[in-house]
């Protein structure tokens, strides 16, 4: 009974540490990778499908991405996407495929980004103290119904402060790694 709150508490609280990790991959660093536009959506036959079903994206250098459609009608579809994406990338449509060039950043652009990236990770430890609470809250109603002792119940809710503790910390290093990473020029 307390190991499956414990291992229910540890197994949400790595997913608020995997969700925080996807939605960084998405902030925008000064170098091209293809994972960067894995979250722009394009219109296929009536519905909404990411790019990586339409075509292939490739980084052809460090400050250029490669988009090929498999179709060729959906080469004009995929530039508008892109266009329209919260990136600010403007594709180049060269006939068979899109170059999209990443425009440097500047240092207020970085600062910005690093910004949102404090704020992502922000609510990534909201998340992560919020399945605290639940867990305690569930701990607090097996004391109260006399399923568990009162030193059974202090433990738990230390075991439980510690996984907090743990994926706190591992949200602040995932912060670090990426703050430094918008600053590098």
């Amino acid at each position: 009974m307390l190991n499956d709150i414990k291992k229910t508490a540890e197994q949400k609280m790595q997913r608020a540490l995997e969700a925080l990790k996807n939605d960084l991959a998405k902030v925008r660093t000064g170098r091209a990778h293809a994972g960067l536009l894995d979250h722009v959506m394009i219109e296929y036959y009536g519905s909404m499908v990411p790019i990586s079903q339409v075509g292939s994206v490739n980084a052809s250098d460090a400050r250029t991405l490669v988009v090929t459609a498999w179709e060729k009608p959906m080469l004009a579809k995929i530039e508008k996407a892109i266009r329209e994406s919260d990136l600010g990338l403007n594709p180049a449509n060269s006939g068979d495929m899109l170059r999209v060039p990443m425009p440097a950043l500047t240092e207020e652009r970085r600062r910005e980004l690093i910004k949102v990236v404090k704020s992502e990770g922000e609510n990534a430890k909201v998340s992560v103290r919020n399945v605290r609470r639940d867990a305690n809250d569930q701990l607090k109603k097996l004391l109260k119904d006399k399923d568990i002792s009162e030193d059974d119940e202090r433990r738990a809710q230390d075991e439980v402060q510690k996984l907090t503790d743990r994926y706190v910390t591992e949200v602040d290093k995932a912060l670090q790694v990426k703050e430094a990473d918008l600053m590098a020029i």
